[in-house]
């Protein structure tokens, strides 16, 4: 298996995790007028934080996932054209 493709997948599934994880627990965190709740002024802090450090983590695990897909899709196209060049020439 090609590294490009293995951590491009790997990034893309870590990322859309994340991002699914963060957004559950805003769901769960939410009160049936949809207002946030939170214990203390000092948890709502920290946590907003936090998930806004992760939330910019999962997109650049993303996009990191995305180019690595693309860079991988690339070279396997320049290695299969050539290919394909010789075979039109013979005919």
């Amino acid at each position: 298996m090609n590294p490009a493709l293995f951590l491009g997948v790997i990034a893309l599934i870590i990322g859309g995790s994340l991002r699914y994880w963060i957004n559950r627990r805003k769901f769960y965190r939410r009160s049936a007028m949809g207002v946030e709740g939170f214990s203390s002024y000092e948890k709502s802090v920290v946590i907003t934080f936090f998930e806004k450090v992760t939330k910019w983590i999962s997109i650049g695990l993303i996009i990191f996932g995305l180019l690595m897909l693309w860079s991988y899709s690339k070279k396997e196209l320049s290695e299969k054209k050539p290919a394909q060049i010789k075979v039109e020439n013979l005919q």
